[in-house]
């Protein structure tokens, strides 16, 4: 990304006073959303996933059978199915896959665990169910932007200590380290997409009033004892991101116990890209580039040994 579009993006950003809590949260990230609609050759079709809202969606040349569950970002306070339709149909598209958007419920409404409950309970009725759609119950994967990286590198972990991982995970951007700092918690702290005090707000408003551990590996997946037999990852990571830096560290981890591990990283990128692709041609491209990426990690997602990959 050119660093005059980063100049724009952060311009447009400044154009509106930041939202207040969490109500205009929302209404901000659907906006955003709505700035790049549907493509008219997708269809999508709403869902109940066993009282979990859901919606598939299906690109013309896709496989039907490959399935991308996938959690919108939002710091697990906002967004929607809405806000990331047009990210999730074209992931789907790349990938070549069909999707299922999943619509968790917010905090802080309802705080930790319930967003990460309605993902595990999206999962397992996407496999029960995936049959009636004509997708293969064994060829599910789960992905997601931020908190939703956060929520499908959970379930990825929580599935694999029953014994069913989902095939796959694409984790953009995520969350994975709500109890501690890292280097980019300092460097781009202030003045993007996301800041320090986002970040504190959505970590307060998601574990509760009460204040849930921050350090459970259910809310920080880097801090699990051990990250063995984890299904294989896709971690995309930009430069101008708060999250940099523990995104990276999942990788590694990941790589070290021996999982099969794709990272993608765009330097000039900021947090947030997926939802400015209606504005940015290099978020635009960037997004493409994941999905066609997360289909090469899946072509081989079943051959043994880590093996990192940069594109």
């Amino acid at each position: 990304m050119p660093h005059e579009e980063i100049d724009a993006i952060r311009a447009m950003l400044a154009e509106k006073p930041r939202p207040v809590g969490w109500a205009e949260r929302r209404a901000r990230l659907d906006e955003v959303g709505a700035a790049w609609p549907v493509a008219e050759d997708i269809s999508c079709e709403p869902v109940d996933c066993g009282g979990v809202p859901g919606e598939w969606s299906l690109a013309p040349g896709s496989d039907p059978a490959r399935v991308l569950l996938f959690f919108h970002g939002g710091g697990y306070c906002a967004g929607s199915i809405a806000s990331h339709r047009r990210m999730a149909t074209e992931a789907g598209r790349a990938a070549r896959m069909r999707t299922l958007a999943v619509g968790y419920r917010l905090a802080p409404e309802h705080p930790f665990p319930a967003g990460l409950e309605d993902a595990r309970a999206a999962l397992r009725w996407a496999r029960a169910h995936a049959a009636d759609f004509g997708a293969d119950p064994e060829r599910v994967s789960v992905g997601g932007d931020s908190a939703g990286g956060n929520l499908a590198a959970v379930v990825s972990q929580l599935e694999a200590a029953g014994g069913t991982p989902p095939v796959a995970q694409l984790l953009i951007y995520p969350v994975v380290d709500s109890a501690n700092a890292h280097p980019s918690d300092a460097l781009f702290g202030e003045g993007y997409f996301l800041d320090t005090r986002d970040r504190e707000a959505f970590a307060r408003w998601y574990t509760g009033e009460t204040g849930h551990d921050r350090a459970d590996p259910r809310v920080s997946p880097l801090l699990a004892p051990s990250l063995a037999g984890l299904p294989a990852a896709l971690v995309v990571t930009v430069g101008f991101d708060i999250l940099r830096d523990e995104g990276r560290t999942y990788s590694t981890r990941l790589l070290d116990a021996g999982t099969r591990v794709m990272t993608l990283h765009y330097p000039s990128l900021v947090h947030g890209f997926v939802n400015m692709t209606g504005i940015s041609p290099a978020a635009h491209d960037a997004a493409v580039h994941v999905a066609a990426g997360f289909r090469m990690l899946l072509e081989g997602a079943r051959s043994s040994g880590p093996r990192p990959v940069n594109l």
